[in-house]
């Protein structure tokens, strides 16, 4: 080590101003000290204060290892692995924290104390001498000063040996006070050697000494856990890197795909679409009112489930039900200048939904599931066999056949009634032995209407609030007398499909080939709307009412129906042939085919009903027979009992029990 300055303690009663000057610096190496040793205690301080902050973190940490198993993750299935191997670390923890405490209470003593006791002992009794010593050197120069100002003249000698003591006492104290300045400057010099290493050693004995019961502790009950845990971990390393790879390539793929993923409608020229779809799940935009005249459209998710379309928007843990889809039907309609609009309507004619998809394929695919929703074939064993055989109409349209397949040993729908029995005395007639081709039925070629178009007179009528047409024989206008003498009154709920024209006339077999080559048609031209109207069956004629304003859209006599069926494997589907005379000789003959919410042959039967209440108005007798055959309303008329009154007359509001007929 090498010598250390020394200040002379010979030279402090003189004071020379080589004494101050070398005094000067011992006194300014004392101030670094001082600031150095304030910084170096911050250092330590804040060692020990991790130290103890580390104590109270593995507390902590040993806490929350052990709530790991309290923990309700969602998809915490097969942790139990984890939950043991957490809870054997927590035990650990809690071995380190003894030692982690322990080691912050030897830091405190080893390292920490003896700092402070260093600066508040040592660098605070330099500090006091030298203040001791100032005032002691400034009393010697007072004392100096008054003894020089001594008369040569008139001397008092007690005066001088006055002033002569003060002198001596003052230098004594100054001699006194220096001399132990110097000798604290001189001994800090070795202790301040001796406060920077002692806490040094302090600090990293008590390191030394954690380290060594740790390993003693842990080095070797810990090695074969440690190993188990490394390979686990290396394992489910190993698992990440695979699956990172995996979602590396399947996401380089998914985004090498075309565009047209991206952009809506990008395929909207020729769409492929999937008609024979039973479910259908997508995003789908919903029409809400919110005032007289104002809506709003909320984009959210829609499912289908069984007979059921539900909806849930974003952040929903489930579905809820929107619409049941048994015997509902769904057609396009215009709303608000928007493309690809279509609507869901109830089975008893009520306005259910407006949806929007978002493009032509979306759109038409979303039509078609749910008409197969509708018509219930996921109650069957093998729905999408079925629903493929359902749509087979398109193909069947290249392939003209001549029926859907009639089974030779079904009596006809017209005559095939629920819940009524026909009397032995009616003429049935009997199925034909052959089935025409269908180029005899229908022309090749022949056009196919889609709607119906007002009468040039009743489209007046309506334009200038014409006359409107009351399903139960009331009229506003007096036209009562012309609906009175109706022994037959019946309103069904029904949607236009088509019409053509046809040659013959003669067999039912003309009405399934209609119905073919209309729904054939819709399907390969993509035609979704239909006009829903209410077809009101009379002894007289069958007329088709606006809903909404009552305004009788057509008519056709009865006396021109000339067949009617339903369809045999779809019961809502029905048919009739209309024989018009359009001049001596010609006559013109058309096919007209709709969908209703209820039985096809209820209808067939409700016409077939009429039909023979014309031809008993002929004969009184055989009226009077018809007429005691049958139940009666009050005011005589027809009641025809199944159990789709309740249903029509909930249609028109009239909260009647009963419908009659």
């Amino acid at each position: 080590m090498p010598a250390v300055d020394k200040l002379r303690l010979e030279e402090a009663l003189q004071d020379s101003p080589q004494t101050r000057s070398l005094l000067s610096v011992f006194e300014e190496d004392a101030g670094t000290l001082t600031d150095y040793t304030n910084q170096l205690l911050q250092a330590m301080q804040r060692v020990y204060g991790a130290q103890n902050e580390m104590c109270l973190a593995t507390q902590q940490l040993s806490k929350q290892l052990l709530a790991y198993e309290k923990q309700n993750f969602a998809l915490g299935k097969g942790d139990e692995e984890m939950i043991s191997t957490l809870q054997y670390f927590s035990k650990v923890v809690d071995e380190l924290n003894i030692l982690h405490t322990e080691l912050a209470k030897q830091l405190a003593d080893t390292m920490v104390l003896p700092i402070i006791q260093f600066r508040e002992k040592d660098l605070t009794e330099v500090s006091t001498l030298k203040d001791l010593f100032g005032l002691a050197s400034n009393e010697h120069d007072v004392s100096m000063a008054k003894y020089s100002r001594l008369p040569k003249k008139r001397e008092n000698e007690k005066l001088k040996a006055e002033v002569a003591k003060e002198v001596a006492s003052a230098r004594r104290k100054q001699h006194l006070s220096s001399l132990q300045y110097y000798c604290a400057l001189n001994a800090l010099q070795y202790r301040k050697r001796v406060a920077m290493m002692e806490p040094m050693l302090g600090y990293t004995r008590s390191q030394i000494k954690f380290f060594k019961k740790g390993a003693e502790m842990f080095s070797k009950k810990m090695d074969s856990f440690l190993s188990s845990v490394s390979n686990m971990v290396h394992s489910v390393q190993e698992e990440l890197d695979t699956e990172a790879e995996g979602m590396r390539i399947s996401q380089q793929d998914l985004l090498s795909g075309n565009e047209s993923v991206y952009t809506p409608d990008f395929d909207v020229a020729s769409p492929v679409i999937n008609r024979n779809l039973i479910q259908k799940a997508g995003y789908l935009n919903l029409r809400n009112k919110t005032g007289l005249v104002t809506t709003t459209w909320d984009r959210l998710y829609f499912f289908t489930q069984g007979g059921n379309l539900l909806c849930q928007p974003r952040g929903a843990v489930a579905g809820g039900l929107i619409q049941d889809l048994d015997n509902c039907s769904v057609m396009a309609v215009d709303c608000e200048d928007r493309r690809y609009c279509f609507q869901i309507t109830t089975p008893t004619g009520k306005l259910g939904i407006t949806l929007q998809a978002e493009s032509k394929k979306e759109y038409e695919e979303w039509i078609c599931a749910i008409n197969n929703i509708s018509r219930q074939i996921y109650l069957t064993d093998n729905p999408e066999a079925v629903a493929i055989k359902l749509n087979q109409t398109a193909l069947q349209a290249v392939t003209p056949i001549t029926s859907f397949g009639k089974k030779p040993d079904r009596v006809c729908p017209s005559q095939d009634v629920k819940n009524m029995e026909i009397p032995n005395d009616r003429v049935i007639p009997s199925e034909p032995a052959s089935v025409p081709d269908s180029a005899e039925l229908i022309a090749p070629g022949t056009p196919i209407q889609f709607d119906i178009v007002l009468p040039a007179m009743e489209f007046l009528d309506q334009n200038r609030g014409g006359r409107r047409t009351n399903p139960f024989g009331e009229s506003e206008d007096g036209q009562k007398e012309d609906e009175g003498d109706s022994l037959l009154q019946q309103m069904f709920v029904v949607r236009f499909l088509g019409s053509m024209a046809v040659r013959s006339d003669q067999t039912v077999e003309v009405i399934y080939e209609a119905m073919r080559q209309v729904l054939a048609a819709r399907a390969i031209h993509n035609i979704f709307r239909m006009t829903e109207s209410h077809l009101l069956v009379t002894s007289r004629d069958l007329k088709l009412i606006d809903p909404q304003t009552q305004v009788t859209r057509t008519s056709f006599e009865l006396a021109g129906v000339t067949q009617f069926a339903a369809h045999q494997d779809n019961k809502r589907l029905l048919g009739f042939v209309v024989c018009d005379a359009e001049s001596p000789g010609e006559d013109s003959k058309s096919a007209y085919v709709f969908e209703s919410n209820t039985e096809g042959e209820k209808i067939c039967y409700a016409i077939s009903l009429g039909k023979e209440i014309i031809e008993a108005r002929k004969d009184p007798e055989a009226l009077a027979q018809l007429m005691s055959s049958m139940p009666l309303t009050n005011d005589g008329k027809f009641m025809l009992l199944n159990d789709q009154l309740e249903e029509d007359a909930a249609v028109h509001g009239d909260g009647q029990e009963e419908s009659e007929a």
